[in-house]
């Protein structure tokens, strides 16, 4: 995962955005990878849209598959992308 700020982890699979992200209903599931990959299912649909992603300091930048680009913001532990609220799948009530 390419981590472009400050406090680069050394292990990239402890930076605090990797793991699922999913919106309060559950319908949309979003993990990213350590590997800067993610992978996104909707509803039934498994693997929806994948791609790679770059996060820098609490922004992420998404290029999708077919080269589709996207953006989000993390704030307060929640991601903020595309109209979407995304929860970490650990802390969502």
């Amino acid at each position: 995962m390419k981590i472009n700020n400050s406090n680069h982890m050394t292990s990239e699979s402890n930076h605090p955005y990797v793991g699922m992200w999913v919106t309060a209903d559950g319908y949309i599931r979003q993990e990213l990878l350590p590997n800067g990959r993610y992978d996104e299912a909707r509803g039934n649909r498994k693997s929806a849209y994948t791609g790679s992603y770059t996060v820098t300091d609490n922004h992420i930048d998404y290029v999708d598959d077919t080269g589709f680009t996207a953006d989000g913001e993390f704030r307060n532990g929640i991601l903020y992308h595309a109209g979407m609220i995304l929860y970490r799948e650990n802390t969502k009530d």
